[in-house]
């Protein structure tokens, strides 16, 4: 596994070691002692959850808080996404910045995202399935969210606003100045 650090504290890139041949391709996805070797990290994943959407699907920005926050682990098994966080915590020099990446089956990258970021997803292809792995149980209490448009964050989606399908919930989540009080 290639491990490539960002411009944020623990946000990590990884792309696997990949082995192909005539009846197609193997890798580990997962492996913890790997993992903590590149990284000096050490989550411990108890949660998987699996997503398939379609085309201009947008998920997020979303984030739990307090003693139910979540690291995770996100890659897409089929499709192609823009994978987009924002770095939530104040203590760091990247607080309230965010960083997209695209991840798909075809490159097979990962992001780790510590706690502290929100986090959410646009489907660039006909059909995507997202995968994660967290490292705390989903808590509805502490589920909270950011609006994806915010101008502040300034986040390029890559897509026209009139191609998006959010929920009803993620069209109406509050604007990051209101997150930063709640902080």
């Amino acid at each position: 596994m290639e491990v490539k650090n960002t411009s944020f504290k623990d946000l990590i890139i990884c792309t696997p070691t990949v082995f192909n041949d005539e009846r197609g391709y193997f890798y580990e996805s997962y492996k913890d002692t790997i993992f903590q070797e590149k990284t000096g990290l050490s989550p411990q994943f108890v949660q998987d959850n699996q997503s398939q959407s379609t085309y201009g699907v947008l998920r997020g920005l979303h984030f739990q808080i307090g003693e139910m926050a979540q690291a995770k682990l996100v890659r897409v098994i089929e499709g192609e996404v823009l994978d987009v966080v924002v770095d939530l915590r104040k203590d760091e020099p990247t607080f309230g910045q965010s960083f997209s990446i695209v991840l798909s089956s075809e490159n097979k990258k990962q992001l780790f995202i510590p706690k502290g970021f929100a986090h959410g997803f646009l489907v660039l292809s006909q059909k995507a399935t997202f995968f994660y792995k967290c490292d705390n149980y989903y808590h509805k209490e502490s589920e909270r969210g950011l609006k994806f448009n915010d101008p502040q964050l300034g986040i390029d989606w890559q897509l026209d606003a009139n191609d998006l399908i959010l929920s009803e919930k993620d069209q109406n989540l509050p604007d990051f100045e209101t997150i930063k009080q709640q902080l």
